[in-house]
């Protein structure tokens, strides 16, 4: 059977966050860009994600971003988080410095879809990507997929990978020649359910995204949409034992009071790194994205702001790539260090929370949790470090007796995870410099494994 053949400058797997600015981004550029997406038109968007993000000041302005902030961010008012601690039944409240939102995930993965048409990409739905071409040097030229049953080959200048989670085309493509982070493996992702709930009576944290920790090393988690519509959801890390996950949601809505006579709306799970960001996300032709890259906070799971500011990043890189008729790796390893010096360090920095977090059991780690100051958890999730002044050093001090041990350990991995950050701000400019760079990192990991007593993660 002969396949029918399409050319692009670049070619785009997957419609997700990072698949859809990644190819508006081309289009803006320029350049001829498609996107190759599994699903149907119908059913594209429909991605299980927890729909809380920061606000739209998180995308790059390359789609329409007041369309998609009036289409799909359905509560604009979130103010605070909620951490529920299911040992004591008590509540921590923590204040959001900035309002966040909750969206509909569906529909915003409707508009960017719509928005990368507008600008000029191609969208190629029902097309199951399959394999990786690559030319006798390794240099990737393009995928292989299937379409209604016929094969279709696209030739590209450029392969962005944006997937998702462990990605078919890193099982099909041979990195072995190139920088490209092969030190994956499942048990550094997450596997998450969710279920999209019409409550009878609003709640009231409909201003509030609510956490609440599982007994494998995840949460559970209940964002409200809109006053009665909240997405409610759950993940645990895979290095751990496996979860029933519908089971422990339905035994967990069932105790909530707000859900009785509640309508399921809608379900879906995903697994998401859990992971710190690649270490190297190019190779020659080829360049990952979003989930396709570890981009993704590996302690709250967020991914679509990485995800934009990835894709966005890694095509404006390109585009210079192709138009100087260059695309190896050494050409687009700016990139790299774009993402490992913006987001991917404040993520490699937090990561090691869930490192030390392995060596600890969940009645020992939610009683930390709780006694921890509110702004100081919040700046530890999302920045991979935090600072008291002294009242509060001597507050928490006192809330956290009995604990001490672990703290002390918990201390060092702070300490650990500073020198991570300004390590990272020394990724290398030249891919001449990596391994150097690689093994003064890794010696600071083996310290955190040192310190906390964890088995090594990668």
């Amino acid at each position: 059977m002969s396949a029918a053949s399409h050319s692009y400058d670049i070619v785009v797997v997957g419609g997700g966050t990072a698949g859809a600015f990644a190819a508006a981004t081309a289009a803006d550029e320029g350049l001829d860009a498609v996107i190759v997406e599994r699903k149907s038109e119908a059913e594209a968007g429909n991605i299980a994600c927890g729909d809380a993000i920061k606000g739209k000041s998180t995308f790059p302005d390359v789609v329409d971003l007041e369309y998609l902030k009036d289409e799909s961010f359905t509560n604009r008012s979130i103010r605070r988080a909620i951490f529920e601690n299911p040992l004591t039944g008590e509540t921590l409240d923590v204040p959001f410095g900035e309002s966040g939102a909750v969206i509909d995930r569906k529909r915003y993965g409707e508009i960017i879809l719509e928005e990368a048409e507008r600008i000029g990409a191609d969208i190629h739905y029902d097309t199951v990507v399959q394999d990786v071409t690559q030319d006798d040097d390794g240099t990737v030229t393009g995928v292989r997929a299937k379409r209604k049953g016929d094969v279709v080959q696209y030739d590209a200048d450029l392969t962005v990978d944006a997937a998702g989670a462990l990605s078919i085309l890193q099982d099909k493509g041979d990195f072995g020649d190139a920088t490209f982070d092969t030190n994956v493996s499942y048990s550094q992702f997450c596997s998450a359910y969710r279920e999209v709930v019409e409550v009878p009576e609003p709640v009231d944290y409909d201003d509030a995204i609510v956490f609440k920790p599982t007994e494998e090393l995840g949460y559970l988690w209940y964002f409200p949409r809109t006053s009665t519509e909240i997405n409610a959801g759950l993940g645990f890390q895979m290095t751990e034992p496996p979860m029933k996950l519908v089971e422990v949601l339905k035994e967990d809505l069932r105790s909530r009071a707000e859900f009785a006579g509640a309508t399921v709306k809608n379900k879906l799970g995903a697994a998401l790194p859990t992971r710190r960001p690649y270490d190297s996300a190019v190779a020659n032709g080829f360049l990952a994205v979003g989930d396709s890259a570890g981009h993704v906070n590996p302690t709250t799971g967020g991914g679509i702001p990485g995800a934009a500011k990835s894709a966005h990043w890694a095509v404006k890189r390109a585009a210079e790539a192709i138009s100087e008729g260059d695309t190896s790796e050494e050409a687009l390893w700016g990139y790299n260090r774009d993402v490992l010096t913006d987001f991917g360090k404040r993520f490699a920095a937090v990561d090691l929370y869930n490192v030390w977090g392995t060596a600890h059991d969940v009645e020992e780690l939610t009683g930390i949790v709780s006694s921890i100051p509110g702004q100081q958890l919040v700046d530890a999730m999302s920045k991979g470090e935090a600072s008291m002044g002294l009242g509060l050093k001597l507050k928490t001090a006192y809330r956290t007796f009995g604990h001490w041990d672990a703290l002390y350990e918990l201390w060092q991995v702070r300490s650990k995870a500073g020198e991570l950050k300004d390590h990272y701000d020394e990724y290398p400019e030249h891919p001449d410099g990596f391994e150097a760079w690689r093994e003064a990192r890794d010696a600071i990991m083996d310290e955190v494994y040192e310190i906390s007593g964890a088995e090594p993660k990668y």
